[in-house]
């Protein structure tokens, strides 16, 4: 693909100079995007042990994982006011897909809102999710 940028990996939002935390890496992330992403920022994902303030966030989650509201939860823990969260799940009729309900309700229990789903991989949809915006 040459020095391209990745139209998908476009799509999150992302900009140069940010930290975007990675959670849930497993053997069948899509490498690719990661390194789209990584391209994009212009240095490497931080793992889920990153501890400074961090201006995004992307979630690997597969249907056997456990608890998405748990997750979604431990992700928004040094995430900057306004950061964006993005929720990648398996596509429809693959192997761990996760239903929009589900991400809704999670999202809705960790004080998220679910927005946008669109294809960002081969294997996998990218869902935004979004701050509800903290009452005072």
């Amino acid at each position: 693909m040459g020095m391209q940028t990745d139209p998908q990996a476009d799509r999150l939002g992302f900009t140069p100079g940010q930290v975007v935390q990675e959670f849930g890496w497993d053997d069948d992330v899509d490498d690719e995007l990661r390194e789209a992403i990584e391209e994009i920022t212009g240095g490497e994902l931080v793992d889920e042990d990153y501890d400074d303030v961090t201006d995004g966030v992307i979630v690997w989650w597969r249907s056997d994982d456990g608890d998405l509201a748990d997750m979604l939860v431990d992700a928004l823990t040094v995430l900057d006011d306004g950061g964006a969260v993005w929720l990648f799940t398996r596509k429809p009729g693959r192997s761990g897909h996760v239903g929009h309900d589900e991400i809704q309700e999670a999202a809705t229990t960790a004080g998220l809102h679910a927005m946008t789903t669109f294809a960002v991989a081969s294997d996998w949809s990218a869902t935004q999710l979004a701050n509800r915006g903290r009452g005072r």
